[in-house]
This record gives C-alpha cells, sequence and structure tokens, in this order.
C-alpha cells in the first residue's frame, strides 16, 4: 500500500464496525454518501488528526467484528481519521493478534512458550489439528499470561459481539470446544485458584483476592477500600508524594526506579495537562500478576490510579491492557462503569471537585509495548516502537505532555503504603527493597501461582512454599529477559540488590522452575524465537542481532565440539552489541538467558 486511498469499498459490517465507535461520518470526505456541497470543502479534518489516538480501537473494532482487516475497512478507517493509509497499515501489521489477509473469524490461540512449552504444548497443537475443521485458524501464540494453568489456548470468535473462551489447563477436547462453541466452553475458575496462599491473614497486596466479590463494590468497600483515597485527600498531593517517597517504594517492572520521585518528577511539570498511564501489558512469558489482581481485585487498581492521579495532577488516565485478557476487560470495564456510577470517578470524585477518568486501551499481542514509550506510542496511534531519551516521559510522555507511567504492581502497593502508613510499610522487607512483592512461579512445581513475599526471602523459600518436583534442571529469574540460577544457589535473596549481587536479576517477579526432563537447549531457542519476533526492528543491534542469534543456537543444536564453540563465541560477540547499544530494554536483555545457560548451567558442555 502506498500513501493514497485505493478504490476498496468496505462492506456494511465493516463500516458499521468503525461507526460503532467513531459515530457516523458527517460528510465524504470522511466517507459518507457524497453529496455536491461537501466536494466544495473539506471538513473536520483538524478535528480528526486529533482523532488519530482512536486508530487501535478502530483496528480492534474491525478485527473483533470480522476477524481481519481488508483494504477497505483500512480505507475507510483512514477516512475517518485523515491517517494515510500508508501509516495505518503499519500499524495494523505490527500487531500479533491482528490480520490483514482474509482468515476464519473464529482463532485459537495456542501458547508455546516456556511454561507451556514444558507442559506439553506440542502434542496439544498437533492434536488440535485434526480436530477442527477449516472455519478455525490455529495461531501459535507467544506467553498468553496462563502459566499457572499450562499449558493453555484462548479462542476468540469474531462478531457482534465478539466472543472468547479459554481453556487452561487445555486439553484436545478442551481447546477444541472453545474454538467451536466458545459459549458452551467451562467457564474460568476464580482468580483466587491463581494464589496459593489465598485467605492468608499476613497477605497484603493479595488480601482480599478469594475474600471479596470482585464484581461487588459495596464488598471492596466493606474491606477497607477507598480509605486510601480518603487518606490521599487529607494529605493534598504533596503529602501523599512525601509518603510515597518515604515507603522506599521503587517501580515492580524490573528497573525499580523510586516511584516517589517519578511522581515528584511529573507533578513540579508547569505544562499541562498532566496524563497517567497504567502498564498493564504484562507480555513476559512467566508473568501474569497483573491479570490475577485485575481478576480478583479490580477496585483496588481502580482506586490506586485515583490516588496516583490525585498525587501527579492528572485528570486523565489510561490503563493499557493487553489483549489477550479477556476477562481483565470485562472486570475493569465493570468496575470503572460502577465507580463513575458512585462519584468515585468523573468530575467531582468523592465530592472533593477535583475530576478524573480513566479509560482503557487494549493491546494487541506486542511485548514491545511494555517499553513506556513504546506504549505511548501505541496509545497514540503509531507502531509501538520505542523512543529515544531523553526527554523522559515525566518532560514529555503521553500526547508530549508530562507523564506518570506505572504497572500494576507498583500502584497497588500504595494503597497500603497509605493506610499503614511510610514507616510500617518500610518495615517490611529489607532497607533497600521495602515492602512486599508479588511472585510467578510456574513450570516444574506442584502448586504454581502467585506469592506473596517480603523483599528479602530467600529463592528457597519460595520454592518451598510452591513444592518443587524432583529433578529440578534449572530456574529462570526474571523471564525471557531474566537469567538461570542453578538448583543449588536457593540461597539468593529475592531483592533487586541481592539478584544484582548474585549476578542475576529479579525482573517483574517471574520464578520458572524447570526439572530434567525439559530439553534445556530447547528453551534457550523458544527465548531466541521470542525476542525475534517481538523486536520492533527500529535499531539495527537488536533486530539483526536477535535473527543471528536464533541461527547460532539452531547451528549448536545441529552440531558439537569446534563447531559449538564458535557459535558460542559468536554469540557472546552478537549479545554485547545487543546489549551495548541497543535501544531499549528489549535488545539490551535479549542475550541475558542465553549466557547464563551457557555461563551458570553448562548448557552446551
Amino acid at each position: 500500500m502506498d500513501l493514497h486511498f485505493g478504490d476498496s469499498k468496505p462492506t456494511d459490517d465493516e463500516r458499521a464496525a468503525v461507526d460503532a465507535l467513531l459515530g457516523p461520518p458527517e460528510s465524504s470526505w470522511e466517507g459518507a454518501d457524497r453529496s455536491d456541497a461537501d466536494l466544495r470543502w473539506a471538513r473536520g479534518g483538524r478535528a480528526a488528526r486529533d482523532r488519530r489516538d482512536l486508530l487501535l480501537p478502530g483496528l480492534h473494532a474491525l478485527n473483533d467484528r470480522i476477524g481481519w482487516i481488508s483494504d477497505g475497512a483500512l480505507d475507510y478507517l483512514c477516512r475517518r481519521l485523515t491517517v494515510p493509509p500508508a501509516e495505518a497499515y503499519g500499524v495494523a501489521t505490527f500487531y500479533a493478534m491482528f490480520s490483514v489477509k482474509p482468515r476464519p473469524a473464529t482463532v485459537l490461540h495456542i501458547c508455546t512458550d516456556l511454561a507451556c512449552a514444558a507442559a506439553g504444548a506440542a502434542g496439544l497443537c498437533a492434536g488440535v489439528g485434526s480436530g477442527l475443521g477449516p472455519g478455525v485458524h490455529v495461531e501459535r501464540s507467544p506467553c498468553l499470561g496462563l502459566c499457572e494453568r499450562a499449558p493453555a489456548a484462548l479462542a476468540v470468535r469474531a462478531g457482534d459481539p465478539v466472543r472468547t473462551a479459554v481453556s487452561a489447563p487445555a486439553t484436545v477436547p478442551g481447546a477444541v470446544l472453545a474454538a467451536t462453541a466458545p459459549d458452551s466452553a467451562p467457564e474460568e475458575p476464580p482468580a483466587a485458584l491463581a494464589v496459593p496462599q489465598a485467605g492468608d491473614p499476613d497477605l497484603v497486596l493479595l488480601s482480599r483476592i478469594g475474600v471479596v466479590d470482585p464484581t461487588s463494590l459495596d464488598d471492596y468497600r466493606a474491606h477497607g477500600g477507598y480509605t486510601a483515597l480518603r487518606r490521599a485527600f487529607a494529605l493534598g498531593p504533596a503529602g501523599v508524594i512525601r509518603e510515597v517517597t518515604d515507603s522506599g517504594l521503587v517501580g515492580r517492572g524490573g528497573a525499580a526506579f523510586p516511584t516517589g520521585r517519578k511522581w515528584q518528577a511529573t507533578a513540579s511539570q508547569p505544562d499541562r495537562p498532566h496524563y497517567l498511564v497504567c502498564n498493564a501489558d504484562e507480555s513476559e512469558p512467566g508473568t501474569f500478576k497483573d491479570r490475577v489482581i485485575m481478576e480478583g481485585d479490580p477496585y483496588a487498581l481502580v482506586e490506586a490510579m485515583t490516588v496516583a492521579a490525585y498525587a501527579t495532577g492528572a485528570h486523565r488516565g489510561y490503563l493499557y491492557l493487553r489483549g489477550e485478557y479477556p476477562r481483565s476487560l470485562a472486570r475493569m470495564e465493570h468496575a470503572l462503569t460502577q465507580a463513575r456510577a458512585r462519584g468515585l470517578l468523573g468530575d467531582d470524585v468523592l465530592g472533593q471537585g477535583w475530576s478524573f477518568d480513566i479509560e482503557i486501551r487494549r493491546g494487541a499481542g506486542a511485548y514491545i509495548c511494555g517499553e513506556e514509550t513504546a506504549l505511548f506510542n501505541s496509545i497514540e496511534g503509531y507502531r509501538g516502537e520505542p523512543r529515544a531519551k531523553p526527554p523522559f516521559p515525566v518532560e514529555k510522555g503521553l500526547f508530549g505532555k508530562p507523564t506518570v507511567e506505572n504497572n500494576v504492581e507498583t500502584l497497588v502497593n500504595v494503597l497500603p503504603i497509605l493506610t499503614m502508613g511510610a514507616p510500617a510499610y518500610a518495615a517490611i522487607g529489607t532497607a533497600k527493597s521495602t515492602g512486599p512483592k508479588l511472585f510467578c512461579v510456574s513450570g516444574s512445581v506442584a502448586r504454581p501461582g502467585i506469592y506473596e513475599l517480603p523483599f528479602g526471602a530467600t529463592l528457597g523459600e519460595l520454592l518451598d512454599l510452591a513444592g518443587v518436583r524432583d529433578g529440578l534442571r534449572a530456574v529462570l529469574l526474571g523471564g525471557a529477559a531474566g537469567g538461570f540460577v542453578r538448583p543449588d544457589e536457593r540461597d539468593i535473596p529475592l531483592t533487586f540488590e541481592g539478584t544484582r549481587q548474585a549476578g542475576t536479576t529479579l525482573g517483574s517477579g517471574v520464578v520458572m522452575a524447570f526439572d530434567d526432563t525439559v530439553p534445556l537447549p530447547r528453551l534457550l531457542l523458544r527465548i531466541a524465537e521470542f525476542f525475534r519476533d517481538e523486536s520492533c526492528g527500529q535499531c539495527v543491534p537488536c533486530r539483526v542481532g536477535t535473527v543471528r542469534q536464533e541461527e547460532a543456537l539452531h547451528r549448536i543444536a545441529e552440531r558439537t565440539g569446534a563447531a559449538t564453540a564458535g557459535d558460542i563465541a559468536l554469540l557472546r560477540e552478537v549479545g554485547r552489541a545487543m546489549r551495548d547499544a541497543s535501544i531499549c530494554g528489549l535488545g539490551q536483555t535479549a542475550w541475558n538467558a542465553v549466557e547464563s545457560a551457557i555461563d551458570r548451567l553448562g548448557a552446551y558442555e
């Protein structure tokens, strides 16, 4: 496609899908029936260009209704938003969940990533092929965020409305049923089943999961909900930031940047408006804590975002939610609707004369959008490619305005900080890593799920809680961007500083255990495939390096001896180049797991 509109026309269903989002077109310039008066001048061009950020929702509307995005549908959406078709085509092809080629209305996504691969995803993929007809497209997918129930499958049937069904742990009959009759598939288990500690009175972040009805605002308030927001209004914005700073809270996404400093830097910017963005696009293989929080305690996230917005002077918040989380989407939409109806969002929050509201933006299958500036580009209607820094988001973030971005776990930590006070919160954990931490444990364990432990607990203590199976071969910390450790390194303290000192990383809290039945070279190859697929391609070190890394691992799997040694040397050289020269964390960490497997585990000896 080029910058010009083609001759393809949208179908009635495609036109209806776009119009349901944008409203009916006002003139022939936007695709309405042509009239002589319309041809004399262009109307609404500036206003339409200001709606560029609706490009991603528009693509979702088409994909949800039809199952794919045709040339005619894309042209019509571009006319409505005055976006060049070539640019929109680049956006549509950036995301794994969209298709610009015809495909059946039903797509069955089968996870083939680390936890699911270890649990038999290959056999599942082979089995469903014979049980499905031509009306279902089977897609081998990266992590679906259902690692505690591996292997996992997600069926999406396009229509009005779109229908989804999850099969996890997936069997061949269960996956076939989800794809062929999504309305008849069994309901997903409650979120509490992903929390082995559910009901433990010592829990802080997970205390309400399994106790409170996640659909009931009254139940949430009866269990301490909105106490933190009321205290925030009593303290004032500066007081809230001071409490968060004194608590020692750092970001839980892996970078561990002090949250109070980020909030203060945003709040102090004179440029207006300010924005708040919650990053709920957890796509790291092995990560599913955000999903469990949103499904089991959605009002906590709404309250936490409201507190953060109040402290930083934001009146608009965006929740960027993984496209593979249909139940999380439904829970959060319901929670936002109830909060607005009860005066907890809107023009006069809690009668304080302060306005704030939250809009959900769905991702569409792009790991790179977990990087904050790539996420901003995605919301704005561009390809999700990272931006160069500086300027930093606190100065020029979303729509070029000061923006504070935090992930789900970071934000929900703010609630206990305000309810128990900064000193009591800081007393949990260690001096440098304060508070509780959520860990996503999966793989070769008896009780996979989300665990809450104070910072400073050891890897061995966590593995004992999860019940490691016999024959433990390796433990992956931090997900695909993390590193492997040996089974005898149980004394590693689970803190940011402790894992750094041990030569590994805590990351977002992924802990994946693999026993000796799982072939380590196959895991490394899958990690390399993941980074090759998920690289946005913007910078050469990552775009080329991830391909060369995968090629070398394929050769190593086929050869031995001197040839292997040469490829390992090449891997090190490519890994250093990616780490030193890539524009963002994806390329900078793409070599970590492979390097650790070679050096700590002797993967190819």
